[in-house]
């Protein structure tokens, strides 16, 4: 059992390391974006966050793991997003930094706030909805430019309560709704209810787990614009990333007209 005690040697120890899930266009197939995922290499084996995070957010480490995520993104990944603005990274924030400062800290320490913002996106869960003073946080951190993502949703009643009291740009749909289409129900109901979504707000979509090329077909003719899972990548480290982006688009500038 994981505690706070070894997070935090392992913090001390520099076991924890970034990989990077890549998000794609489903009209084009084009890479727009990735994921920073973060992952503990302990006693040889590599733990994913929900081996540690929900222990984590329970206490202050959350947020150091957070910083300690961002500053990681700035190093390995920021001169290379500055250099194409048309991306965009996400990343995953707990309670413990939504309010009281959290965020506004985060964007000093990495400098993000004057280079990057434009292309962050904070990734929060239902569970990690924060209080009045943390919702003030995420609409000055909107107001300059940084976007939010509800991550794992599923298009239940608690979704859209959140979604309708908090700032968000992006819902990213959760895998096991993703799971659901298949050769038996190539049209799962919550298809409907996510189209009458999209058709009365400004969301974007995300659809995550996906695995099959017919759940893409099914996604893409429901007017989902982007997608990450196992069909298009694992995640990858920082220099598997930037590779995956490069081949994609050398392989978009080949089918366009002309190329």
């Amino acid at each position: 059992m994981v505690t706070p005690a070894d997070i935090q040697a392992g913090l001390e120890r520099g076991e924890f390391f970034l990989q990077y899930q890549p998000i794609v266009s489903l009209a084009d197939g084009r890479c727009v974006g990735c994921e920073a995922l973060l992952r503990w290499r302990r006693f040889g084996r590599v733990l994913g966050p929900g081996e540690f995070i929900p222990v984590a957010e329970e206490t202050s480490l959350g947020g150091l793991l957070t910083y300690h995520t961002i500053e990681t993104v700035a190093r390995e990944q920021g001169a290379w997003l500055l250099e194409r603005p048309h991306l965009f990274i996400s990343i995953n924030v707990p309670p413990a930094l939504l309010g009281r400062g959290g965020l506004a800290y985060a964007a000093q320490k990495t400098g993000y706030q004057h280079s990057l913002r434009d292309q962050i996106v904070l990734e929060i869960t239902e569970r990690g909805i924060p209080d009045g003073i943390g919702v003030s946080e995420m609409e000055e951190a909107a107001r300059n430019g940084v976007r939010f993502a509800l991550d794992d949703v599923t298009l239940d009643g608690a979704n859209l309560a959140v979604l309708s009291r908090s700032t968000f740009h992006i819902i990213k749909i959760a895998p096991a709704l993703l799971a659901e289409i298949g050769p038996e129900r190539p049209r799962p109901d919550w298809l409907a209810g996510l189209a009458a979504l999209l058709a009365t707000t400004d969301l974007q979509v995300i659809a995550e787990g996906v695995e099959t090329p017919m759940q893409a077909q099914v996604l893409r003719e429901a007017g989902i614009p982007m997608a990450q899972g196992f069909l298009y990548s694992q995640a990858l480290a920082a220099k598997a990333m930037q590779a995956f982006h490069a081949w994609h688009e050398v392989a978009q500038a080949e089918r366009l007209p002309g190329a």
